[in-house]
């Protein structure tokens, strides 16, 4: 099987209510895991959970020499840090799921977005084909609205701390989905703790819904594509592809765009910039990786 163009879904105005829970969620614990192997007992559990986020399906066997692509797509599920639950299914094992499915030959990845099959490839790719191929599955999940966060399988799944109590006012906006008065109730906890992580990777997420809510993510990035040297349709791409997975893609796009800019438009670029990094997480490899580069824009 070859790879397979992806379905064409309704596509309908981004829906960002799924993620407000991801916005005052603590941070992902280090080491938590974004992968599942899967069976005949939990295969329809694990693909219920597409209708909260997407979940890329792995159909591997020992026998057929592909650790490799194994290992890739295990880093990427996790350096993703729950845009996607990576579901491996050992064949060998769980015949019937692969003779469900129609498998002929593995390793074989899927998506699954709300339920519905997306054939992503079959055979071995590179690491950046594959993260190329489930990005595109991303772009789909967002474009319906599904970009819900999914929840680490090991390492502290469910357990958290007692709520703090200087989030109640935040958490209350977010619950009635009143991102704008989020900010205004995290900007509140910034004054009187300005350097508070949570309280500064919390503000960033709620201001990202706030700014993308009801957005139509073909037309941002039509608009960004039609004015490259619009500074908001810039902007609003980045947020886009932050919000789908592409952190890389944003950082280059704004940090290209502070090279070309000056003046106020830069400092606007590279605020948001700034933002951005602190809802993607201050320690993740592309984040590390655009401070470096931001530095090179700027001197």
């Amino acid at each position: 099987m070859a790879t397979m163009t992806l379905p064409k879904f309704t596509s309908r105005a981004m829906d960002l209510s799924g993620i407000a829970a991801a916005a005052k969620a603590p941070p992902v614990p280090p080491g938590a895991s974004f992968v599942i192997d899967v069976d005949e007992q939990n295969f329809e559990a694990v693909m219920q959970l597409s209708t909260r986020h997407p979940v890329v399906v792995e159909l591997y066997s020992p026998r057929a020499n592909a650790q490799a692509l194994s290992d890739d797509l295990i880093a990427l599920a996790n350096a993703a840090g729950g845009a996607y639950l990576l579901a491996r299914v050992n064949v060998d094992a769980a015949g019937q799921i692969a003779q469900a499915l129609g498998i002929q030959a593995v390793p074989t990845v899927i998506g699954v977005v709300a339920g519905q099959l997306a054939p992503l490839f079959q055979g071995t790719r590179s690491k950046a084909e594959a993260e190329s191929v489930i990005g595109q599955l991303l772009q789909v999940a967002a474009s319906n609205g599904l970009v819900g966060r999914a929840e680490p399988v090991a390492g502290g799944a469910g357990e958290t701390d007692e709520a703090d109590p200087r989030f109640a006012a935040a958490d209350a906006a977010l619950e009635r989905g009143d991102f704008a008065a989020a900010v205004v109730e995290y900007d509140k906890i910034l004054a009187q703790t300005p350097n508070d992580p949570e309280a500064k990777a919390g503000r960033a997420q709620v201001a990202l819904l706030a700014r993308s809510t009801g957005s139509d993510p073909a037309a941002v990035l039509a608009a960004a594509q039609a004015e490259p040297d619009s500074v908001d349709a810039q902007l609003a791409a980045a947020d886009l592809e932050v919000l789908t997975g592409q952190p890389d893609q944003a950082f280059g796009r704004l940090i290209a765009l502070i090279r070309t800019s000056a003046g106020p438009d830069r400092e606007t670029v590279r605020v948001r910039l700034l933002e951005l990094f602190e809802v993607v997480g201050a320690a993740e490899p592309a984040v590390l990786k655009a401070r470096r580069d931001l530095m090179s824009a700027l001197f």
